[in-house]
Order: C-alpha cells, then structure tokens, then sequence
C-alpha cells in the first residue's frame, strides 16, 4: 500500500483490499473514500469495503467516476466531507483521481492554487489542470 499524504488531513493511495482497513484505523482515518466505479476493479465489492471501514471504526463513502469524468459536483462532495475535520484516506485504481478529487475541492474552499500543486506535486501528482479549472 503506497500512501501519500496531501495535507495534515488528507492521503491517497491505489486501490486498497480490505484487510488493510485495520491498519488505517489504527493510523487515525476517520472517514474512507472510494473514488473508483465499482466495476472497475472486481474485487472488493462496496459491499465489502463498507463493510469491513465499519468493522474498523471508519466511515465509508463512494464518490465514484472514471477517469476524465471528474465534475464540480464530485468536487463538492468531497470539500463537504473536508470541512467535517475528519482525517479521510481516498483511494482509487492508482491514486491520481483521488488526488484530482482532493485539488478540486480545496479549491472550491478558497485554498491558495500554489499549495494546492505544491501538495499534490510532493505526493508524485501534477493537479494543475485541476486548480485551473476549480479556481477562482
């Protein structure tokens, strides 16, 4: 599992399985984001994933879409779970939508563009596209 951490409160990762979930309680993770269509991937199931975030204390949410299909609207879902304060670990197949996801949101909350790409950019990810379009 390759974490990268964006901000104090948010980190991305690739597609997870859920026996990790255990562990990401353990580090602090209140709140689990899947950002992948769930017939992306075969396994594990929504069904699974909530199942097993909640047996390890966290709460579970899908903000689904495929690649390029990122709108203002998942962008907003997301900066709703944001202000709730909560710790949130996002995961997609590679982490890179997760990321876009995260970049959208902060900025659609005000967040300065360059510490948008700056945290994006020390996590492996280029979000500039996304800070152009969602600032402002």
């Amino acid at each position: 599992m390759n974490i990268q951490k964006l901000d104090e409160q948010v980190s991305v990762s690739e597609q997870l399985e859920t026996d990790t979930f255990g562990s990401l309680a353990e580090s602090g993770v209140k709140v689990l984001v899947c950002n992948r269509p769930e017939s992306e991937c075969s396994s594990p199931t929504y069904e699974a994933m909530q199942a097993a975030a909640e047996s390890a204390g966290m709460e579970f949410v899908c903000i689904p879409f495929a690649r390029g299909q990122m709108t203002r609207e998942h962008c907003q879902q997301f900066a709703q779970l944001l202000a709730s304060g909560k710790s949130i670990h996002a995961f997609c197949r590679t982490g890179n939508r997760s990321c876009n996801l995260w970049a959208g949101a902060r900025c659609l909350q005000g967040a300065e563009g360059r510490e948008v790409v700056d945290g994006a950019r020390a996590a492996g990810f280029d979000v500039s596209g996304v800070v152009v379009a969602f600032s402002g």
